[in-house]
């Protein structure tokens, strides 16, 4: 899963780059609002943690945009703390959920947990595929009740194939959502991802559709 951090406070960028990648995503970041608008425009993301208060191009201004585009990732704002009224504009604008600063940033970790899962469908915290679980609080994947232990690309992988469990998934898709923008992407590297998945978690669970990509089913 991909998520792009827009704060131009640079301690604070640092900050959240370091807890929600170490939660298990690919991360991209913005200092500045036409960047970010930019960033949003052209690449695909799971979900966006957006400042208001930006220079260049501001928060609400970039929401508007977004969303005339039809863009409708899933947008978590943060807003100075007080400012309902920015908070009530944001919300208006497209916005998904708010967190008002300073913050601490497990509540922050476990909003954005919740905009991404609702946003492919899921209600739990845990995300269910047969006798495999996968729990997004922990990022614990565990097969029939025992713990497997995967590298971070596997668990991406397998995160967004769980978040989108009865749809084929293209190699490309795969490989936009699982590295961030400045990775040495190769799709062929899916391949490889998948494989090793088969080995720990069973040859039939992840279905290769040819020529179109890979699925996830409930056995």
């Amino acid at each position: 899963m991909r998520v792009l951090i827009v704060e131009d406070e640079t301690t604070l960028r640092a900050q959240l780059v370091r807890a929600i990648a170490e939660s298990g995503y690919a991360i991209d970041e913005a200092g500045d609002g036409e960047t970010a608008e930019f960033m949003g425009a052209t690449e695909p993301y799971d979900a966006v943690v957006l400042d208001l208060g930006l220079p260049k191009l501001d928060g609400i201004t970039i929401l508007k945009r977004w969303r005339a585009a039809g863009i409708a990732t899933p947008v978590l704002v943060l807003t100075a703390r007080g400012a309902w009224t920015e908070r009530v504009e944001g919300i208006d604008a497209g916005a998904d959920d708010y967190l008002p600063k300073p913050f601490q940033m497990e509540e922050l970790l476990a909003r954005l947990r919740a905009l991404i899962r609702r946003a492919s469908g899921h209600a739990s915290a845990e995300l269910r595929c047969g006798g495999l679980v996968l729990d997004t609080r922990s990022n614990r994947v565990t097969l029939d009740g025992s713990p497997i232990g995967l590298t971070a690309h596997e668990y991406r992988l397998l995160s967004y194939l769980m978040h989108h469990v009865g749809r084929t998934v293209s190699r490309a898709e795969l490989t936009e959502h699982i590295y961030a923008q400045d990775f040495d992407r190769d799709s062929n590297t899916i391949e490889v991802f998948v494989g090793r998945l088969r080995r720990k978690l069973g040859r039939d669970l992840i279905r290769t559709e040819r020529g179109l990509g890979y699925r996830l089913e409930v056995p």
